[in-house]
């Protein structure tokens, strides 16, 4: 008998997350069990990457908050728990998305600049480079490009 998808995905997982420096884990405020599975990925998380990786625990739907199965006070305790930030959003309008993205950025960014100084000390991890749009254009008849 063949494995399920969930179970290879499982086995797999470590190649598409190792080297990843924040985490969005998002579940439906309406569904207990989505809840249930971003604690797993938690764990997962944790136990192959430590705290070298930024956690944002996603709560979605807010747009349906009377359908509420998932209590903010146990998501925020939860988060706060495991060392991540807990958000609440509503894709479908719009809510809290652009602010989860650039405090994620944020997060990485600053948590770059930590390894970096370790970096200088024998570490390993990798860096964040930050460009700017607004850099002046470069000189006429100088080349720029690699």
């Amino acid at each position: 008998m063949g494995h399920s998808w969930s179970e290879r995905f499982h086995a797999l997982g470590p190649i598409y997350y190792r080297d990843s420096n924040g985490a969005l884990l998002v579940y439906d405020i309406t569904d207990e069990d989505s809840f249930a599975k971003v604690k797993n990925w938690v764990k997962e998380l944790r136990k192959m990457l430590g705290n070298d990786i930024c956690l944002c625990i996603v709560g979605n739907k807010i747009d349906l908050d009377r359908d509420r199965h998932v209590t903010v006070a146990e998501a925020e305790q939860y988060a706060a728990s495991v060392g991540a930030k807990h958000y609440h959003t509503s894709a479908k309008l719009n809510k809290g998305i652009e602010e989860l993205f650039l405090d994620l950025s944020k997060s990485m960014i600053e948590k770059a600049g930590d390894d970096n100084h370790k970096n200088s000390k024998g570490s390993n991890r990798k860096s964040v480079l930050v460009v700017d749009d607004d850099t002046p254009q470069q000189q006429e008849g100088k080349s720029g490009c690699c």
